[in-house]
This record gives C-alpha cells, sequence and structure tokens, in this order.
C-alpha cells in the first residue's frame, strides 16, 4: 500500500505545485474565502467527487466531503485550514500575492495542496478499502473565533471516530516530521481589564484616584500568577500587549484599559488563570482606591494528541521519511483551533518541516516574507493519504498503550 501511495504522490507532485501556487496569488481573510473555496469544488469536482458540502454559519465558505470506500467501516477526518492573514506581502516570486494586503502567510495554502493531493490519491483507490474520509477544508482558522468551532456545531464530525491534520513548520527542517504526544499547542483566550478611578490634574495626583497607577501595577502583579502560583513543570502565560488611557501629559484620566493574551496546555491551569486574574485585577485596583472589572472572551482549546493514536502516526510517518527525519518537540504556546476536535475525538495534528537556509526558505510564520518549501507538498499528501488508509484497514493499531 506504501509504495502505492507514494508512486501517486510522486506524480501529483507538479499538480501539487501548481494548486499550491494558485491559493498563494489568491488569499482571502477568514469566513471571506469565497474564492478559494470555488478553487477547491473545481479540483474536487475534476478528480471524481460530488455531494460536496458548502459553507458554514451562513457563510459560503468551506467545503466538506465524503470518500466513500468499497464498503462501510470505520471515519476518518483530514482536515486542513483555507484562510490567508491580513499581512503585505514582500516577497518577490512570480506567484506572490495578487490581493492588496491579504497573504498566506503560514502555510494554509500548503494545507489546501496537501490535502486535495490525499483525496487525489485516495479517490483512485476507493475500491480498495472500507470505510469513509470526510475532507474538511476549514474557513478562518486565524480568525479569533475560528471556524471549527461552528463546523463542529453543525455536525462536521458527526460519525467521524478519528481526525488528523498537518501544519508546516518554519522551525524545522524541510522535510522533517515533528509530533509531541499530549498537548501539542496551546490554549489562546483575550481578556480585557478595565481600572476606574477618578481623574483629575496631573500637578495635582492626590486628589485623584489614579487609574494608570493602579493599571500598571496589575500588569507587574498578574506575572506572579504564573511565577508563583502555577507548578513550575506546568505552562502558563499571561501577556498583556495594549494598555490604553489617557487624553493629555497632564491630565490624569479616570479610566485604563488593558488587554492580553492567557495560554495554557492543561484546562486545569488555564482555569486557574482565569481566577487569577480576576482576583488579582480587583485586589491590586483596590489597594489604589480604583476599580476593576474583567471580561475573559475564550478562544481556542490547548490542541491535545491522542497519545495511543499519534504512536501510530509517528510509525508511519518514519516509513515515509525514515526514522531519523521524525522527531519529538516540545509543546507550542501558540494555538491552532485544530483543538476543538481533538476535543471531541481522538487523533493528531503533526508539523512537518519547511524550513530551507539553503533555500532562504528562514521567514517565520506572518511573515511578509515566510515561503514554503514545495517539496514537502509529496511528503504531507502521502502522509494523509497513508494515514488514512492505515486506520481505516487496522484502526486497532491506532488505540495500543
Amino acid at each position: 500500500m506504501i509504495n502505492a501511495i507514494m508512486k501517486d504522490a510522486k506524480k501529483l507532485a507538479p499538480k501539487l505545485a501548481e494548486w499550491r501556487r494558485w491559493f498563494h496569488r489568491k488569499p482571502e481573510l477568514s469566513f471571506a474565502e469565497t474564492e478559494t473555496t470555488k478553487e477547491i469544488c473545481r479540483i474536487l469536482s475534476g478528480l471524481g467527487f460530488d455531494g460536496m458540502k458548502v459553507g458554514v454559519s451562513d457563510v459560503a465558505t468551506g467545503v466538506v466531503v465524503d470518500l466513500r470506500g468499497a464498503s462501510p467501516g470505520r471515519v476518518i477526518a483530514l482536515r486542513a485550514d483555507i484562510d490567508a492573514l491580513p499581512i503585505t506581502e514582500e516577497n518577490d516570486i512570480e506567484y506572490r500575492s495578487q490581493n492588496d494586503g491579504v497573504m498566506h502567510a503560514c502555510g494554509h495554502d500548503a494545507h489546501i495542496a496537501m490535502l486535495l493531493g490525499a483525496a487525489a490519491i485516495l479517490i483512485g483507490q476507493k475500491n480498495e478499502f472500507a470505510g469513509t474520509v470526510r475532507l474538511i477544508f476549514q474557513p478562518s482558522e486565524e480568525a479569533y473565533d475560528g471556524g471549527a468551532k461552528p463546523m463542529i456545531a453543525e455536525g462536521v464530525l458527526d460519525g467521524v471516530d478519528a481526525i488528523a491534520g498537518i501544519h508546516v513548520w518554519q522551525p524545522v527542517e524541510s522535510g522533517v516530521f515533528a509530533y509531541t504526544a499530549g498537548a501539542a499547542m496551546a490554549s489562546c483566550d483575550r481578556f480585557k481589564i478595565t481600572v476606574r478611578g477618578c481623574g483629575g490634574h496631573g500637578a495635582y495626583p492626590h486628589q485623584t484616584t489614579d487609574p494608570i497607577v493602579a493599571a500598571c501595577s496589575v500588569v507587574c502583579q498578574l506575572q506572579t500568577i504564573a511565577s508563583r502560583e502555577i507548578d513550575p513543570l506546568e505552562t502558563g502565560v499571561i501577556t498583556v500587549g495594549l494598555i490604553t488611557s489617557g487624553t493629555a501629559n497632564n491630565i490624569i484620566p479616570d479610566i485604563a484599559v488593558m488587554e492580553g493574551t492567557i495560554r495554557s496546555l492543561s484546562p486545569e491551569v488555564r482555569s486557574h488563570i482565569f481566577e487569577g486574574v480576576a482576583r488579582v485585577a480587583e485586589c491590586v485596583a483596590k489597594a489604589h482606591r480604583c476599580s476593576a472589572s474583567l471580561e475573559i472572551f475564550n478562544g481556542y482549546p490547548p490542541t491535545v494528541n491522542d497519545i495511543p493514536f499519534v504512536k501510530r502516526a509517528v510509525a508511519i510517518a518514519k516509513e515515509i521519511v525514515g526514522p531519523s527525519k521524525v522527531i519529538e518537540v516540545t509543546p507550542t504556546m501558540g494555538a491552532e483551533d485544530m483543538g476543538f476536535y481533538l476535543e471531541k475525538i481522538p487523533g493528531c495534528y503533526l508539523f512537518l518541516g519547511i524550513g530551507n537556509e539553503d533555500a532562504g526558505l528562514v521567514h517565520p510564520h506572518h511573515s511578509s516574507k515566510f515561503n514554503v518549501d514545495e517539496s514537502v507538498l509529496e511528503t504531507g499528501s502521502t502522509y494523509l493519504a497513508y494515514l488514512a488508509r492505515s486506520y481505516l484497514e487496522d484502526s486497532a493499531s491506532f488505540n495500543f498503550i
């Protein structure tokens, strides 16, 4: 099976690059991926797929389609995200973005191409396996609210037994698979603290209750939650990235507002940080004769790989690229709404390296000069197709301890 899949993927390599470059030229922002969706449907139709479901949450972007094998059986989903970022591309390449201020600066164009490649391989082999492969081309991963959650609410995981995906990863050498057993990526939540005091003239601070001084103290004390309240062997991040207050240099304002992000790798730490931020904000503000109110906007949960499943996925990756090109890495505090799927069903999310210093591919994700080593597209398509076939033919091997 693996030899046939690799042979098919090799034949597809030029087409994979062609597809990826089309999507790179035509990037679209979250929940605005209309042309992207149309092109995905056009390619899938050309491959022989029908019965595609288009759109989610009253937005006509994103595609879901099932590939049924020769007989009923287990169901595995393969997922790729399809949106781009509000970045002006600076790469001097023939296929640079044609949409001003929008760029595929995270590799989602490669994700689309690899999943289309897996689709092309699998549809040619559909008479050789039992079960179903559900292909999910998900909109709006980059937006804070994300596209995974509404897709799940609308039933994208109904009847699905497991899910898998790949994220191209610039920090890792091109062609190398990287994995983490368990929590691989962090949760991501946003908070807003409003500190209220009583303003006045900057020359007479004793006649005011200064919300700026209180807010600065809150920022400093928030850091003690991570350093003094969380087990040092656990991970939590509290970052204040925005503070807004005041209108002039000699006026003490009434209000100071700060916003930030909370990251963690476990539900327990996440919950503790939420409680800690509320407590610190209230108590520190009160110590400065001010008041504070907190709003927390829940974002993505941690992306947690099912440990038995990821062990089998790693073995599959080693068959494709060799043991020396599969490495275990520590979790990243970046976030992904793949976590919503993995909360519901077992599966895994692997990284596939695209870093290539010799080719100048050294720029990080979300950089205006980010680019992808297209040689990995064949590898990614092979992995997704082989993983799906392996799961459908021997799902028990994905559940060993």
